[in-house]
């Protein structure tokens, strides 16, 4: 355009110097932009021994497996909403590139909660979308389970887990398999323990500052994810932590960090996306729908105990601290005590109490020189020959394994035993040689019951930790 010239711009007359001062201010503006998201801080998927297509491989069967443990919403037009929340966000969500097949399901729990598996399967409680005060609050969780995905936190936390040949890495036993596709298996079924969902309050911090970058970008009110944390914490005051912190340790200066974020984001929008009257009938529908208790504690056949719940509550001795199923009771005191199942407890043929569903943790005599490479090993065998003169029946059905339970040596030795329940029993043993003495572990369930609670017994081993 030649100075001087004139041209109709919306009707009027607009001169070329007016023209290019316009101009000018519109490049100045892209310039802030810029230099503002050139600010925002940066992070990228950790250390991971998984490629993001397991990732996905993983997430799908830890999904499938979630579904059937988990009372669902089971109304399509809350999933259909948060299907459309979520598809707004993934869009703006930085993949690397990565096609993940984001899903999004409504359970059916008045919790506070959400959680994503590897590859993109979003869960949220409908209790999530009661506490939300606006569709801005409810897109903020979603942004920063999202995020847990981009950065790919569950998988490489179960790579270090398996670095440093913690119990994820070979319970269950890699034999005849590939370490990764063994690995994957175990993984893939879903606890509330899972290492999949144990972040630390690193994963979480990157997952709320993403998170609020990825609302920006979707034009949401950035505001929203400090405000969401803000309302969480006022309506626990004087009451229990709400889940949604118990299962996202909460990082130090939570709030403020978002803040922080917020202010290198860019300028601010203009007409931010706050409410829908979506939100508004999702959350009427949510509170709309019947409470029910959870698939958990419903029996899965006559006879039988509830299904281990998939919430965990933590149990502290003297010796050690754990997590186990929150349906099953302590049932004894000191270093010996069993957990167990409501049913989980039965009368034998001799009329006495015996466990056959759940867990015995109890500590025996450490036989040998304790500083001998062997020592575990010679305390072990002890053990087994002391249960077996006790238990004619029991048979060893696959040699002991060298684990880690809570970075220590470890045996990992399947038997096979009369059930007091009638016919077999699979029995799992694992031992680890404390100061105090031969620390072992017995799980119990009917051989055709326990591939349903291996997961569970797998879940709380992870969870010890030793206290001295």
């Amino acid at each position: 355009m030649f100075a001087g010239e004139k041209e109709r711009r919306n009707g009027g007359l607009v001169s070329g110097a007016a023209w290019r001062a316009v101009a000018a201010v519109g490049v100045l503006f892209f310039l802030m932009a810029a230099s503002a998201a050139a600010q925002r801080t940066k992070y990228k998927p950790g250390w991971n021994i998984f490629s993001p297509q397991q990732d996905v491989q993983l997430g799908l069967k830890a999904s499938e497996d979630a579904r059937k443990k988990l009372v669902m919403c089971g109304e399509p037009r809350l999933d259909a909403y948060l299907t459309q929340v979520g598809k707004r966000l993934a869009a703006r969500t930085p993949t690397n590139g990565v096609d993940y097949p984001f899903e999004f399901h409504c359970v059916n729990d008045k919790a506070i909660n959400a959680f994503a598996l590897p590859g993109g399967y979003v869960f949220v409680n409908r209790g999530t979308i009661e506490a939300a005060r606006n569709e801005a609050q409810l897109a903020a969780v979603m942004a920063h389970e999202l995020s847990h995905v981009a950065l790919r936190h569950g998988t490489s936390q179960a790579s270090k887990a398996t670095a440093a040949q913690l119990p994820i890495a070979i319970l269950g036993g890699l034999m005849g398999e590939s370490a990764s596709g063994a690995l994957l298996t175990q993984l893939s079924a879903f606890t509330a323990g899972s290492v999949l969902l144990k972040y630390s309050r690193t994963a979480e911090s990157q997952a709320d500052v993403m998170g609020t970058q990825i609302l920006y970008d979707a034009g949401y009110d950035p505001r929203a994810m400090a405000q969401f944390f803000e309302t969480l914490e006022a309506e626990s005051k004087g009451r229990s932590t709400p889940e949604f912190f118990s299962d996202h340790p909460n990082p130090e200066n939570r709030v403020q960090r978002v803040n922080e974020e917020i202010s290198r984001l860019g300028p601010p929008l203009r007409s931010p996306r706050l409410d829908t009257p979506e939100f508004q009938a999702a959350k009427k529908l949510a509170g709309a729908l019947p409470v029910i208790k959870a698939k958990p504690g419903e029996p899965t056949a006559p006879g039988k105990p509830p299904a281990p719940s998939v919430r965990y509550v933590s149990y502290q001795g003297s010796a050690l601290g754990m997590q186990h199923p929150d349906n099953w009771k302590k049932y004894g005191e000191g270093s010996a005590i069993s957990l167990a199942p409501e049913g989980g407890m039965v009368r034998d043929r001799n009329g006495q109490e015996a466990l056959a569903y759940g867990m015995i943790v109890n500590q025996a005599d450490a036989h040998g020189d304790p500083g001998a490479r062997d020592a575990l090993e010679v305390s072990t065998e002890h053990l087994i020959d002391e249960l077996q003169h006790s238990n004619p029946g029991m048979r060893i059905t696959r040699p002991s394994q060298h684990i880690r339970v809570n970075g220590e040596r470890a045996l990992s030795t399947y038997l096979s035993n009369d059930s007091p329940a009638g016919g077999q029993e699979k029995d799992w043993i694992v031992t680890v040689l404390r100061p105090e003495g031969l620390l072992y572990f017995v799980c119990v369930a009917p051989e055709g019951d326990f591939p349903g609670y291996e997961s569970t017994f797998e879940g709380i081993l992870s969870s010890v930790r030793f206290t001295r």
